[in-house]
């Protein structure tokens, strides 16, 4: 099937191809932009990057191309302070500048964001999934570092990440496609589709923008499989989706664009590649002993994660002359399923139960759904003068309902636990503890939640001198939570309970700006960001060890989570040359720690009194000679616990200690790109390039406790397959730094290109975090990167 559609993707982007008459294509790049100037609406106002009084960072189309990005992660790697968390396809977790709780979980729908995620000005994150859009057609992306709760509030106390999508154009009709054709070293292999068209209806007064993409991923994890078999390429997928928007101005001040955006994301398996299985391990004696090979896993079950999203928003500005009004409601729907193999998680419980080999080996499937419905309303007034005093104020309203679900699936499961004793629970046991749920799932649960918050915010600057901006701000926030929590079967405590929690809050800002020459400026800020607590589920008590109940099962709720950052800034803009650089530090409290529930199959979230994330950042674009452009940006930063937190025998819990590293922050990471244009005499306008990019990642942990001596040593203590259970599956779990090399070269002009590329030029093969089943005892694996590929793009502008 794979082989099938990647010819039709042949036959698609050769006949884009034979659209031209004389000339070639639009490339992997644009031309060189370095002297264009960069607008960003960082702070709700159009302006210069080079004049926002904070660090900033935007990614242009242009950019985005030559580094070979198509995805927030690889985006990632080329900002300075930002790092995505791989947890599989549409869960990624990003933290900027150090700020990081660590590894979040699927079964963790309460826990909030700390980097927000907007699409233009629409909120569109969720702690777990941040949306994986695609990035076609987008004017930039914006990186807003430190926090940045006075404007955009709660969930963005490490900063705030914006997609700016083109607007439609009144008055021009323009349009554009993309196809492209690529094949992964030992994989599958993939493709896209994608289109633009602009079209002024009434020219001047009403304009429609659409885009429509599809993607197809080749796949690259192998699935060993029950009685000796190889399922290839298993977490292959697809991704498609429109966004089509309207721009209507009935008159010179009053502005309205509604959008309408739908995408559906389907992957039929996790980038996982397992070390450990209780059914595959080079343990076992009466079944065959596996060591497993990289980009390798053990299924009994197919995998699946599937997201499917619709957003609709509208944005009204009127301009009253001095003042601009400006108005964002959206709606967000979300259904995302994360379909796992619990085969080994299940029979892990059985082995303790004392279950015959025959439940033990029973295929289990845990399915985890997510409902989304969300709200969200913005009004916005804002000055628009030339004075010295420039304000802007606003009111936020949202209404949240999130409905997380799990079932797990065991045809056949509940006459292995009904059956007389000593190889069952006796007879009834499954109907007593359904609590209504369905037969033969050992567990169930549905939480509901509804998430409300409004805020007020606002801000000011005034031009002290000719030189000297002084800003200041604040944002006031109420919030209230609601969940339920029912749960049943014979791995769940049979629940049925309701919690709620509320909070409120101020969060202010003070900036300063100085310019020392019309090419240097200065900026100092302090801000305070926030990210709203919760509740934590119960834990799964029939899976947990006593010692285990004793330490976790005190952790019902945990506070709001708050940072105040300090930082310097220096901003330096001439012709061919552009450096931006800060020093920060920031001062978190009640950090919100995730950690494992030891055997529980659980986790909790801890507050940690005291951390800090401290660091360096440099960007800077270079065009030394005309055609050579050059770029790098790189940081280095310091995230650690200033706490620590024991349990009752003043045992420290999960390497919360004071001096530890905080989770899933690299102490270093850089990114450099060169590109060069030369003009060719192939047709008008006609220039050929050559690009690459470097980007480096130090090393991370995935969980705070990864970096205690011995957390890496791993016993399942299931006796199952000849396999004692004592023996020692040794890791070591700090991630270890990588280094992805990017290599991209073709032909263009303003109307067509062609692009040769080679991404992960040596097939480096990265541990990006670490996935542990049921504490270790069950499955023990790293999700891991896209391994070398080759492609070729083909572009058309009319």
């Amino acid at each position: 099937m794979a082989r099938r559609r990647t010819w039709a993707y042949a036959v698609s982007a050769i006949a884009i191809a034979m659209l031209t008459t004389s000339d070639f294509a639009l490339a992997q790049d644009a031309a060189p932009v370095q002297e264009e100037e960069i607008v960003v609406t960082a702070t709700h106002r159009a302006q210069s990057i080079q004049d926002v009084p904070f660090s900033v960072n935007a990614q242009t189309q242009e950019a985005i191309e030559r580094s070979g990005a198509t995805n927030l992660e690889d985006l990632s790697r080329n900002v300075a302070g930002m790092s995505v968390q791989n947890l599989g396809p549409g869960q990624s977790q990003v933290s900027l500048r150090g700020v990081s709780a660590g590894q979040i979980v699927r079964d963790q729908p309460g826990v909030k964001e700390q980097v927000g995620v907007y699409l233009d000005d629409s909120v569109i994150s969720l702690s777990l999934f941040t949306p994986d859009l695609d990035l076609y057609d987008l004017n930039r992306v914006e990186t807003l570092r430190g926090p940045q709760g006075t404007l955009f509030g709660s969930g963005n106390v490490g900063g705030t990440i914006r997609y700016i999508t083109n607007q439609p154009d009144l008055d021009m009709f323009e349009g554009s496609l993309e196809g492209q054709l690529n094949m992964i070293d030992d994989g599958g292999e993939g493709g896209h589709l994608k289109g633009m068209i602009n079209v002024p209806l009434v020219p001047g007064v009403l304009a429609m923008r659409a885009v429509g993409y599809h993607t197809e991923y080749g796949g690259f994890i192998d699935a060993l499989r029950e009685g000796g078999g190889i399922s290839e390429d298993v977490n292959d997928g697809e991704r498609s989706g429109v966004r089509i928007a309207f721009a209507m101005q009935p008159t010179p001040n009053l502005s309205i664009t509604p959008r309408f955006i739908y995408q559906n994301v389907q992957v039929n398996g996790f980038n996982r590649q397992e070390v450990f299985n209780l059914f595959a391990n080079p343990y076992t004696t009466t079944r065959p002993p596996v060591t497993f090979q990289e980009r390798q896993q053990f299924l009994m079950l197919d995998e699946e994660f599937s997201d499917e999203m619709f957003l609709a928003d509208l944005n009204v500005t009127y301009d009253f002359g001095n003042v601009e009004l400006t108005s964002v409601t959206s709606y967000i729907n979300r259904s995302i399923l994360a379909s796992r193999d619990a085969s080994a998680l299940t029979g892990s419980v059985s082995i303790d139960l004392g279950f015959p080999d025959a439940a033990v080996l029973l295929p289990s499937n845990l399915r985890d759904t997510t409902d989304l419905e969300q709200f969200t309303q913005e009004v916005r007034l804002a000055s628009d003068t030339d004075s010295r005093f420039q304000w802007l104020v606003g009111a936020f309203y949202s209404d949240v309902d999130r409905v997380y679900r799990q079932r797990l699936p065991t045809p056949g499961y509940d006459a292995f636990v009904d059956a007389p004793a000593p190889d069952g629970l006796g007879a009834g046991t499954s109907a007593a503890v359904a609590n209504g749920f369905p037969s033969d799932s050992p567990y169930n649960s549905d939480l509901p939640y509804n998430i409300r918050q409004w805020a007020l915010f606002g801000e000011a600057s005034y031009d002290v001198t000719d030189r000297l901006t002084v800003t200041a701000g604040a944002r006031y926030y109420q919030f209230d939570e609601k969940r339920d929590f029912i749960s049943g079967g014979l791995f769940s405590n049979g629940d049925n309970r309701h919690d709620e929690t509320s909070s409120n809050g101020i969060t202010p800002r003070v900036i300063a700006s100085y310019d020392v020459t019309p090419e240097i400026a200065l900026n100092v800020q302090a801000s305070q960001g926030f990210r709203l607590g919760g509740v934590n589920d119960p834990l799964n008590l029939p899976l947990c060890s006593a010692a285990d109940e004793a330490i976790f099962g005190g952790y019902q709720s945990y506070q709001d989570e708050t940072s105040w950052n300090y930082e310097a800034g220096v901003k330096v803009t001439r012709p061919r040359y552009t450096f931006n650089g800060a020093v920060y530090y920031n001062d978190i409290s009640d950090l919100q720690v995730t950690l494992d529930a030891g055997s529980c199959s659980s986790r909790v979230v801890f507050n940690v009194p005291d951390a800090h994330a401290a660091g360096v950042e440099i960007e800077f674009g270079w065009e030394p000679i005309s055609g050579l452009q050059l770029t790098f940006a790189g940081g280095w930063t310091e995230a650690e616990f200033d706490s620590t937190v024991v349990d009752g025998a003043n045992n420290v819990l999960g390497g919360i200690q004071k001096g530890n590293r905080l989770a899933s922050v690299p102490e270093w990471q850089a990114a450099a790109t060169a590109a060069y244009y030369w003009p060719i005499s192939w047709g008008e306008g006609m220039e050929a390039f050559v690009a690459g990019s470097v980007q480096h990642v130090g090393s991370r942990y995935t969980q705070p406790g990864d970096q205690v001596p011995g957390a890496g040593n791993f016993v399942s203590n299931l006796a199952f397959g000849g396999a004692s259970g004592t023996d020692v599956t040794a890791l070591d779990l700090e991630l270890e730094q990588y280094t992805l090399i990017n290599l991209n070269a073709g032909i263009q002009n303003d109307e067509w290109g062609v692009t040769l590329f080679v991404n992960n030029v040596t097939d480096e093969n990265a541990n990006l975090s670490f996935d542990r089943e049921r504490g270790g005892r069950a499955r023990l694996g790293f999700a891991t990167n896209q391994p070398r590929t080759f492609g070729v793009t083909v572009r058309r502008n009319f």
